[in-house]
């Protein structure tokens, strides 16, 4: 059973029948607005969106490694990135591009991963529709979480979640904050905010 999260809430990263998921799936799906109006068919060449998806993992509040379009692997072969997709989807339920997590072999120095999504190319959330992210256990194909992209905005970027060791295993922390910025590195000063 999929909860919907919203800004903030947390939900344990552990199986429903008991134990610890090990190998867990963030998908990002999205796909360009409908543009209306006279000047639609005339921007209809340039209704592409690049959103891409990042993940950067912190150890005792530093960065230490990251996995994007240009890093599809981590260091320690833990966090893999399906690769850019240029474009967006259709706006289905499918994962345009996702970022694959093993649990049980991310280095041990690392306590907490961040989710990020930006606009490389630079749109703002006004001319993207039907994006959401989403967190899947990879051992089932099951969904376990997701939090949708509302309400648009000015914004060119958005901190979307956290995964983070506890006592006895993960969690994961629905952030959904906007942010500006059109790579992982433009967002640093806020993604330091959330650890």
């Amino acid at each position: 059973m999929s909860v919907s999260l919203a800004k903030g809430q947390k939900i344990s990263l552990e199986k429903p029948g008991g134990g610890q998921l090990s190998l867990v799936r963030m998908g990002l799906g999205w796909r360009a607005a409908e543009r209306k109006g006279f000047l639609a068919k005339l921007l209809a060449a340039g209704r592409e969106i690049d959103l891409d998806a990042s993940a950067v993992l912190f150890a005792q509040g530093r960065p230490v490694d990251v996995v994007f379009f240009q890093h599809l692997t981590s260091n320690d072969g833990s966090v893999r990135h399906s690769g850019d997709n240029l474009v967006g989807g259709s706006g289905d339920a499918t994962d345009d591009e996702s970022i694959t997590v093993d649990l049980t072999t991310v280095s041990a120095e690392v306590d907490q991963i961040l989710f990020t999504v930006n606009s490389f190319t630079g749109q703002t959330f006004q001319e993207v529709e039907a994006a959401f992210c989403r967190l899947v256990d990879e051992t089932t194909g099951a969904e376990l979480a997701r939090y949708t992209l509302t309400g648009g905005g000015p914004y060119t970027a958005q901190i979307m979640a956290k995964v983070q060791r506890t006592g006895t295993g993960w969690q994961m922390t629905a952030i959904g904050q906007p942010a500006s910025g059109r790579t992982f590195q433009d967002l640093m000063p806020e993604l330091v905010k959330h650890l």
